[in-house]
């Protein structure tokens, strides 16, 4: 089974698997939560598409914002995820979730704009779990966002821990918005009320 660690304690998830979607019954009620990273997505599209119903909904758990479009050139009913959810993935079939009692943050919404009870539905199923969630018709503008913020990754990796806390994020993420805004490409703003909820996801 699946291990999930999180600060409130672990628990062993007996999941059903398949190594290849060919070995999945496909019914009309199933959906697809796609969560490779991007550079794994049009294999993963590839595989899904020569199997999936055209109709089966794809929704893109995943930081990049690539994926939805991939996803579209298979797919019709395409959805992005916006995701705040600090973990880790060390060692095989072990996952650490760093947050408790909320482990993140899951919104989702019609790609590219645009409301559907779908994507209610889907917020629903993460909030009944430990997830924040909510429903979005911008959903992109969130992912854009996330997009900023994980600039302060790329320069942790490239110079070290002490390096979040030093300016030169600051200036790669001044750089990243005024790249974003000569594009004309939309994304949330840390003067947004919203982002407020980032805050209560805690390491512990």
């Amino acid at each position: 089974g699946l291990r999930l660690e999180s600060p409130d304690g672990g628990s062993v998830l007996d999941l059903p698997v398949v190594d290849h979607p060919s070995q999945i019954s496909w019914t009309a009620d199933d959906l697809v939560l796609l969560a490779t990273k991007t550079q794994d997505s049009a294999a993963a599209l590839d595989a899904l598409a020569s199997v999936a119903p055209p109709q089966t909904p794809i929704f893109c758990v995943q930081n990049g914002v690539a994926n939805e479009r991939m996803a579209l050139r298979h797919f019709a009913e395409v959805y992005g995820v916006f995701v705040w959810c600090p973990t880790g993935y060390l060692t095989p079939g072990v996952v650490q979730a760093w947050c408790a009692p909320t482990t993140g943050i899951l919104d989702v919404g019609r790609y590219p704009i645009g409301s559907h009870p779908l994507a209610e539905t889907v917020a629903a199923a993460f909030r009944s779990s430990s997830f924040r969630a909510e429903a979005r018709d911008d959903i992109m503008r969130w992912k854009y966002r996330k997009l900023l913020l994980n600039l302060g990754n790329a320069v942790e990796a490239l110079c070290g821990s002490a390096a979040r806390g030093t300016g030169i994020v600051s200036e790669a993420r001044r750089e990243a918005v005024e790249c974003l805004r000569a594009a004309g490409i939309a994304f949330v703003s840390d003067e947004d009320e919203s982002v407020r909820r980032e805050g209560q996801v805690v390491p512990r």
